[in-house]
């Protein structure tokens, strides 16, 4: 992927004078500040693989959509290989951000045109309010069970500080590394060892099979991979690209697999009971100050999703105001948290997969073919019609695959399977088989898109 892209917009490094300024400037034509060493994108991506959401969403992973439940010791391997594979595919997704300057939708318009760019930026959109949307519900969940109160008002201070944060977010990923990625490695250290020396624990307890094994695994791969479309967001700040890579890649990885397995412990002592999961964090000595310390930090998350709708949004209109984008992106978010359950969780999980996995697929088969060659990350590129075919491709066998749980879309797409006569083997993963077919699709096309444009007319 090239260093030296045609962009029309954000000016990596300086100021005119210079100096690198302190924060990130409101639209995409200002400067973009280059200060990110590896403390402090590892900090904010370990941050972001330990989550409220994870303790509880690993269900997702122990109760697979559309497939059969697994043991405990299945899920646990679920969660290692998934989370192995989906950090690192958003460390590849974080490289180009930092080689390039670019953020992650912006970059989209080598790929696919600076037009075609706004499907997967609107796409992104979406996905980023509804993770938003469920960080503040679940940031309301563990509040109301720690220190009760009303739901609605825990969902209200959670949406106020997210959206206070996103006004300075490099402030906030320095803060990460100075002081919250301490607290939270004593507090997830602690419940490990409680919720492990529980006598009451039995692990093998739980039932289950091996059958759903990959369904568990693209559960886990997905919760990954939700971050591939943002990476770059923040990763243009890194100083180098060999860290953004190693940053997020290891960062997150080991965070995740270390908060799916806590989860894992947590559910298997309420059995396998989503709702009650944090009771047993409760029920520690210290379990209190813990939980109120990831509580506290479960805004990081919320803050990169909403700022990394903003930093979207400026793909489809440059000369907005990330600021005031943060503002009214916090409060659709916190509307919806007043809504919506964690219950729905699991069924967001497999729709994000099918779209996210093949994207990156289609960036490195792309990549493989036109290596050496700057992509033009102006917002007129021209349109690359051909990438999205591939794109498509990958989602088809995804969905194909694991169409998941949710109404409508699920339903039309076991429909299709059935009508083909496709009955996909339990050990067929849908994510690595997208991103490999979405690979190969985008290297086709791409080496056809270069032969129509040597050849004489």
């Amino acid at each position: 992927m090239s260093t030296s892209p045609s962009v029309s917009g954000p000016a990596p490094g300086g100021t005119a004078a210079g100096r690198a300024p302190a924060e990130v400037a409101p639209t995409l034509d200002g400067p973009v500040p280059k200060t990110l060493g590896f403390l402090d994108q590892g900090a904010f991506w370990a941050n972001l693989g330990v989550s409220l959401l994870g303790f509880a969403g690993v269900l997702a992973v122990l109760e697979p959509a559309g497939a059969p439940p697994l043991t405990v010791t299945a899920a646990i391997v679920a969660t290692v290989v998934g989370t192995v594979i989906g950090s690192a595919m958003v460390g590849l997704s974080a490289m180009p951000g930092a080689a390039t300057g670019a953020p992650a939708m912006v970059l989209l318009r080598g790929l696919f045109g600076g037009v075609l760019s706004w499907i997967p930026s609107v796409l992104n959109v979406v996905q980023l309010i509804g993770w938003g949307t469920f960080e503040l519900v679940v940031i309301a969940q563990a509040g109301t069970l720690a220190l009760g109160g009303p739901t609605w008002a825990w969902v209200l201070g959670a949406g106020v500080v997210t959206t206070v944060l996103t006004l300075r977010p490099l402030g906030m990923l320095r803060l990460l590394r100075r002081v919250v990625t301490v607290l939270v490695a004593i507090s997830v250290a602690y419940l490990s060892w409680w919720l492990f020396t529980r006598p009451e624990l039995d692990l093998a307890a739980t039932g289950g099979s091996w059958a759903g094994f990959w369904a568990g695994t693209d559960a886990a791969i997905a919760v990954a991979v939700s971050w591939i479309p943002v990476a770059s967001d923040f990763s243009r700040h890194s100083r180098r690209v060999s860290t953004a890579f190693t940053s997020a890649t290891v960062g997150y990885g080991v965070t995740q697999i270390l908060c799916f397995v806590v989860g894992l412990a947590a559910l298997a002592l309420v059995g396998g009971n989503g709702d009650e999961v944090f009771a047993p964090m409760l029920a520690a000595p210290l379990g209190l100050v813990a939980l109120l310390v990831l509580t506290a930090r479960e805004t990081d998350q919320s803050f990169a999703n909403v700022y990394s709708t903003a930093v979207s949004v400026q793909n489809l209109a440059p000369r907005a105001d990330r600021r005031v984008l943060c503002l009214a992106i916090g409060t659709v978010i916190t509307v919806l948290a007043l809504g919506v359950t964690i219950d729905d969780y699991a069924v967001f999980l497999a729709v994000i997969g099918s779209v996210f996995v093949p994207l990156l697929g289609v960036g490195v088969g792309d990549a493989l073919v036109r290596r050496g060659t700057p992509p033009d990350l102006s917002r007129w590129a021209p349109s690359r019609p051909m990438m999205v075919v591939a794109w498509v491709v990958g989602l088809v066998v995804y969905q194909l695959i694991n169409p998941g749980g949710a109404p409508v879309w699920s339903d039309a797409w076991t429909l299709l399977r059935e009508a083909i006569g496709f009955a996909p083997p339990s050990w067929l993963s849908a994510s690595l088989s997208s991103f490999v077919v979405a690979v190969l699709a985008a290297a086709v096309l791409a080496r056809l898109e270069q032969r129509r444009r040597r050849s004489p007319r």
